[in-house]
């Protein structure tokens, strides 16, 4: 596996001092559209919370609240044959923007009375065509050799809007910020604009929208990148033929299907689950109430950041290869962690995780966007990678939800989620060091 590996990138990329080069740093619109991505994302994350307030207002019973993750994640499966045209037939910076004001439909949808799973709905149906314009624009605007790089500040971005838009959603929807007087004034002020739907959380969303709208200002700071493709036919047979000819090509490539698409897909598919194994484990083992367990979740957060940091300045792309004995780490680590009895030891090794999946999954997937946009083009691979991943975090979640019907322990089923992984990733480890 080595030696296709290394006919499969640019000679110009074997040299460790081509990253130093002044023409090698990243473009300036890079930057503005990792800040219009973080702000779309920190406002998708704290509206999650919200649409969770709402539903139990509106007296929804608790399982309620995983249909706005399925209704904003099927998007991104079902019309994965589509979206990936579209980027590639528009200025991606400026489909960000579009995509941006479906948001804001959803949001406004919200206020007259929509249901929140169906307006999260809509709300994925503006991230699914968003994602392929933003990562697609990363291989467009970055040179190849500096897409590690890229991922890394990406992933941190990633990690700090789910943080941060948890928080936000969260202050958005306490009591206190609630019952000032202010806000009970501009409630009455949206009744009577009939947007009163929503009840005393329609102020929450208002603000939402400001965030959006932030968002949609700093697209207008992301360059064109100047790419163009060639037009397709607009039948959705022949783009959903297209859409499975692509995702056949890009699975049967050594670099992009069998090493880095088969990681990424089961590195989300796995993180998805463990999001809720780990807060099931911390209330059912370590006694931690709901809101003490979540808090949990930022050490994985948090070691996500230095993983993706680490991997952004240590691993060039040429040698992404080199990172997959990090997924056996990450597999052991996993196996172990629900057999944690102190709750600092807990936190340590859920730490230790997220730095090693950050760190797996960065050079990883910096690869596949290079191998993808060589193989396809950017907002096809793109639009494979979602369909394939988010696909992954479907049937991993319906899996782990029969499990529990089935009353397994949390702390087996982690073992048992562990394990896999190890072996899989083992696996990995010595197809890629068999000689060709």
């Amino acid at each position: 596996m080595v030696k296709p590996f290394l006919k499969g990138l640019p000679r110009a990329m074997m040299s460790p001092t081509t990253r130093h080069r002044s023409g090698d740093r990243l473009p300036p619109g890079f930057h503005w559209l990792i800040a219009a991505q973080f702000s779309s994302a920190l406002a998708d994350n704290a509206l999650l919370i919200i649409a969770i307030a709402l539903l139990q207002l509106q007296g929804y019973p608790g399982w309620w609240a995983p249909m706005l993750k399925f209704a904003f994640t099927v998007s991104y499966v079902v019309l994965a044959p589509f979206v990936g045209p579209l980027a590639d037939a528009f200025p991606k910076a400026r489909l960000m923007a579009w995509m941006n004001g479906l948001k804001v439909l959803g949001v406004l949808g919200m206020l007259l009375g929509l249901h929140p799973v169906a307006a999260f709905g809509i709300i994925g149906l503006g991230a699914a065509a968003y994602a392929p314009a933003k990562y697609g624009l990363v291989t467009e605007l970055v040179p190849a050799h500096r897409l590690v790089m890229a991922n890394g500040w990406i992933e941190v971005s990633i990690v700090c809007a789910a943080l941060l838009g948890t928080a936000l959603g969260g202050g958005l929807v306490c009591a206190w910020w609630l019952d000032t007087a202010w806000v009970a004034q501009a409630e009455s002020d949206l009744v009577a604009l009939g947007l009163g739907s929503a009840q005393q959380l329609a102020p929450s969303l208002v603000a939402l929208l400001w965030v959006y709208a932030l968002a949609g200002l700093l697209n207008l700071g992301v360059a064109d990148s100047g790419a163009r493709y060639p037009a397709v036919q607009l039948c959705w047979r022949s783009l959903v033929k297209d859409f499975w000819l692509s995702n056949g090509r890009l699975w049967s490539d050594p670099l992009g299907g069998r090493l880095s698409l088969s990681v990424t897909t089961l590195f989300w598919g796995v993180g998805a689950t463990l999001q809720f194994a780990v807060l099931r484990w911390a209330t059912e083992q370590m006694g931690l109430p709901l809101d003490k367990a979540a808090q949990l979740q930022v050490a994985v957060a948090l070691g996500v950041v230095g993983g993706a940091v680490a991997a952004a300045n240590m691993v060039h792309l040429r040698a992404a290869h080199r990172v997959l004995p990090a997924g056996v780490l990450l597999g052991a680590l996993i196996a172990t962690v629900g057999w944690s009895q102190g709750l600092w030891l807990a936190v340590a090794m859920l730490a230790a995780v997220g730095a090693t999946a950050g760190f797996l999954v960065v050079p990883l997937n910096a690869l596949l966007q290079h191998r993808g946009s060589a193989l396809l083009s950017a907002g096809r691979s793109i639009a494979v990678q979602g369909f394939n991943e988010n696909l992954s975090i479907l049937l991993m979640l319906a899996i782990y939800t029969g499990l529990i019907a089935l009353d397994l322990p949390v702390a087996v089923m982690m073992s048992g989620l562990g394990l896999a992984i190890a072996a899989f990733m083992a696996r990995m480890v010595v197809q890629q060091r068999r000689p060709s």
